[in-house]
């Protein structure tokens, strides 16, 4: 039920190389019309996270220190930024990324956790496999209601939780669905209710349903 972000991602990723230089990075970021790009080790592994902000940060470091005689980095105090000429030098590190099975919902919220508007999507051993990025997150919240209806019928209903669903319905308009019916026990309308609310795309439940016997433990 849960969408990964393997079935939202791209696939064709711009990246740039550790001695990619700044003009380059900036080159890329303009042509492609985004604001950051992952950096990759020779091995193809993600070892970091170049954006415009950390070549925005560079520059203004460059014009402080510029008047200062400045010849090399000292570490600490901002000149190690003036000094920075290629990707991995400039790029923010370690880089924050899903895998290919994180649930689309786990990125989001790491999208905002970190402020971020894009993630590295890396497979097992660190090496790039794609991109997600906040749009590609938007798409599993917009879906038909005709899908998510089919999704809760056929998916949930009849093959996980094997339902006889002839004294059930199932409505959805704008995201929002309304079961109505009976089923033989609360347990089962309750799971029902539960495993609804997982969907993605879903946005409230309105539970109308009823049941023949209450098989709940007393007092639960």
């Amino acid at each position: 039920m849960h969408t990964t972000v393997e079935q939202v991602m791209s696939r064709q990723v711009i990246a740039v190389t550790e001695d990619t230089c700044f003009k380059d990075i900036a080159a890329t970021l303009i042509t492609h019309g985004v604001s950051a790009v992952p950096v990759l080790a020779k091995d193809g592994r993600v070892v970091g996270i170049v954006s415009e902000a950390d070549l925005t940060r560079a520059e203004e470091c460059r014009e402080l220190f510029r008047g200062e005689g400045y010849q090399a980095p000292v570490h600490g105090d901002g000149r190690d930024r003036a000094g920075s000429t290629v990707a991995g030098e400039l790029m923010t590190t370690p880089a924050v990324t899903v895998t290919p099975e994180t649930p689309v919902t786990v990125a989001s919220r790491m999208m905002d956790e970190h402020g971020v508007k894009r993630l590295p999507v890396v497979t097992g051993d660190g090496r790039l496999a794609g991109i997600v990025s906040r749009r590609d997150v938007l798409k599993v919240f917009v879906r038909s209601d005709q899908d998510l209806e089919h999704e809760i019928k056929v998916d949930i209903l009849s093959r996980s939780l094997w339902m006889d669903t002839a004294r059930v319905h199932v409505a959805v308009a704008d995201g929002v669905v309304t079961i109505t019916g009976r089923m033989g026990l609360r347990r089962d309308t309750e799971v029902t209710v539960w495993m609804v609310r997982q969907v993605d795309g879903v946005v409230e439940v309105r539970d109308q349903l009823g049941w023949d016997r209450d098989d709940t433990p007393v007092g639960g």
